[in-house]
């Protein structure tokens, strides 16, 4: 009996580690600063509604590499590279779309409903 509790320490205890690489805080961090750039290009009119919808799309695709990576249990650094690129390309996507000619009505201000 003790050596089934000894065995599924180990057991447990090996299978953290894989757990813990398919951690991917710096994506998760950069994907939540990507959505707040881009709420707030459409809060302040320098994205339309078809910019961010565009854009939006463009983070539901990262959000499938990652969970693609995360699939087996370890995120490769071939698959952060992966991941860091696809991030470096919707990054500059919203900055070329929330700089370019194109705005929309400013959103109003939450709670100033008349």
């Amino acid at each position: 009996m003790l050596t089934r509790i000894a065995l599924a320490a180990v057991a447990t205890a090996l299978a953290l580690p894989a757990f813990a690489q398919a951690e991917t805080p710096r994506v998760d961090k950069r994907q939540a600063n990507q959505e707040r750039r881009i709420e707030k290009g459409v809060q302040s009119g320098n994205l339309n509604a078809r910019e961010a919808a565009r854009l939006e799309k463009g983070q539901e695709r990262v959000g499938k590499l990652e969970e693609k990576a995360k699939a087996d249990g370890t995120v490769t650094k071939k698959e952060r590279a992966v991941l860091h690129r696809a991030q470096e390309k919707q990054s500059k996507r919203i900055a070329k779309q929330k700089h370019d000619k194109q705005k929309a009505a400013p959103a109003p201000a939450a709670g100033s409903g008349g």
